[in-house]
This record gives C-alpha cells, structure tokens and sequence, in this order.
C-alpha cells in the first residue's frame, strides 16, 4: 500500500514516522535524564541532611553538579556581594530571589523536548487525515477516470488513502502518552528542587544568624580558620 501511494501521501507517512522515532528518542533521553537528576539530588539531600551550616554543607556535598550546587554558588554569591553593607537584614530576600531564578532555569531545563512532544501529538492526527483526503481525492479522480465502482478498482486507493490516518495515530497517541508521562515526572522533580531551595535558605539563615555575615562560604576554608577569621575573609 505505501509504494502504491501517491508521493504526497508517501511523503506524509514517512515525516509521520520520522515524528515517531523522534517521540521515541525523547523517551529514552528524558528517562535517563530524570533518573540520573532524581537520583543525584536525592542523594544529595540525605548527604547534607544533618548539616548546620552553609559552608559545612558545601564542603559535604563537594564538586557534585546537581541544582543544590548552583543553590550553593547563588547563595555564596550574594554573600560575597553583601559584603560590607551596614545591614545583613536583606540577605536572605535576595538571596530568595537568586533562589527562585535558579529553580526556574532548572524547570526550563527539564522541559527541553516536551514542547516537542506536545506538537507531535497535537498534529499527527491532522497531518495523516490531509494524507488521507488527499489519498481519497485521487482515488476518486482515478474512478472517474476508469468509468467504474467496482470494489476491486475503488478499494486499493482508499485503503491506500487511509494508511496515512493510521500513521498519524500511531506517531500521535504515543507522544501524547509519554508528554504527560514526563509531565508527572517533571513535577515530582520541581518538588525536590524546591526542597533543595527551601533546605540552602535555612542553611544561609544560619549562617547569617551564626554572625558570619561577610564570610566567602569558601569550604577550601571552613576547616583552616575559626568563625571570625572566615568572616574577616
């Protein structure tokens, strides 16, 4: 039925099943993702859980690449840029802010490929019923041109025609499975980043209560000097 096809239908279900092994890619390369990002943070967590302070959780987590990481720098970050300032008051407000940008850019991050997704799914169907129309108008055309109904002559166009539709569905129904597959999955994700968010704030808070105010959150440091030479730094 597909060699016989018109080349404009033949040219449908071949993007159609293109559309189809990219849906399946996205699957594989988003399971791994997930997995591999879960269980890194996870483990991270349990790994500073019993932590007090900011830079003793930095030096416990090491050179780790997960989002509590960039946490970390952010953190870090405007503390060595309040440095100075006669009041601490609003560290922890803008370190909040640096917080959230950092949460956001990680749901940004994890959502690469499910728009993708999302399309395939909205216009697969679309794109195998023009096949399909187009399928059906020349198969008319050719039993206008032939001078007869009979079922053996009509029968072949048409189920050529209808091919195309079955196409659609089967790169559409996929996606849209796995998109809210991902979905579920990205939100269980978000949730552990906000943990992780919730969890460097009240590290930061006491360290900001502790009096170490200016200190580098450097952990190259942490074990070399006492409090204050760390907030003299």
């Amino acid at each position: 039925m597909f060699l016989a096809a018109d080349v404009l239908v033949k040219s449908v279900m071949i993007g159609l099943v293109f559309a189809s092994l990219m849906t399946w890619t996205i699957f594989v390369a988003k399971t791994i993702e997930f997995a591999m990002l879960r269980r890194r943070l996870r483990a991270a967590l349990v790994r500073i859980g019993d932590m007090r302070w900011l830079a003793e959780a930095k030096l416990a987590l090491g050179p780790k690449d997960t989002v509590l990481s960039q946490l970390f720098e952010a953190a870090a970050h405007e503390v060595r840029l309040s440095a100075g300032l006669s009041s601490d008051h609003g560290i922890n407000e803008r370190a909040a802010s640096s917080f959230s940008e950092v949460v956001r850019a990680e749901g940004r991050r994890t959502r690469v490929g499910m728009g993708l997704l999302a399309t395939i799914g909205a216009i697969s169907p679309f794109v195998g019923l023009f096949g399909t129309v187009w399928g059906i108008m020349n198969s008319f055309i050719g039993i206008s041109k032939s001078q007869t109904t009979n079922l053996a002559v009509v029968a072949p166009g048409i189920a050529e025609a209808l091919l195309a539709t079955a196409f659609g569905l089967a790169a559409a129904i996929p996606a849209v499975i796995i998109y809210n597959h991902f979905t579920r999955v990205s939100k269980g994700y978000m949730e552990l980043v906000s943990r992780s968010s919730g969890t460097t704030a009240r590290l930061l808070s006491r360290e900001l209560d502790r009096g170490n105010s200016s200190m580098q959150l450097d952990p190259v440091h942490v074990h070399s000097a006492p409090p204050m030479a760390l907030a003299a730094e």
